[in-house]
């Protein structure tokens, strides 16, 4: 894992990730709605959950303790990391004793939920997650600072075009 993690990238993990498990979960979603008209589905949905651990054991479940890791200089980083770990442990919580009630309002749906999670998910770590691979807490800290300062120029100028036409 960790050979494969240094050789692509810890975003482009991620981000395959997040899509495999994404299309491994409208798969579920597709083989459970169709499964009372045919009878092969119930294999589909078999290999879609073997898919979904796989992606989620390529990406999105050792990815994130790198990039938070890497993410934070040393002084907050057991902080960070804690909150994380917190948020991580939360999450499987709630899923765990929510999924069998959401599973019976929701019926063959359920993973659609899931699916438009994971879509929310995907589209925020392709825009908002930097790639750490190789590169000092100043680099990805400076890459942090460079948005925001480009955010913040893009304000301000804005504001000037809207006070010039006034």
């Amino acid at each position: 894992q960790v050979l494969l993690v240094e050789k692509a990238g810890r975003r482009s993990l991620f981000l395959a990730g997040l899509m495999g498990m994404l299309v491994s979960a409208v798969a579920m979603t597709v083989g459970l709605v169709l499964l009372s008209q045919f009878a092969w589905m119930s294999y589909v949905s078999m290999v879609a959950i073997f898919l979904f651990v796989i992606f989620f054991e390529v990406g999105p479940g050792p990815i994130p303790w790198f990039i938070v890791a890497e993410l934070f200089s040393q002084g907050p980083r057991p902080a960070a990391i804690a909150v994380a770990s917190f948020c991580n442990w939360a999450c499987n919580f709630i899923v765990g004793m929510c999924f069998q009630y959401i599973a019976d309002l929701c019926g063959p749906y359920v993973f659609a939920i899931f699916a438009g999670l994971l879509l929310i998910f995907l589209l925020f770590a392709y825009f908002k997650v930097p790639e750490t691979k190789g590169k000092s807490f100043e680099e990805i800290a400076a890459v942090f600072r460079r948005k925001k300062l480009s955010a913040k120029a893009m304000t301000e100028l804005q504001d000037l075009r809207g006070s010039e036409e006034a």
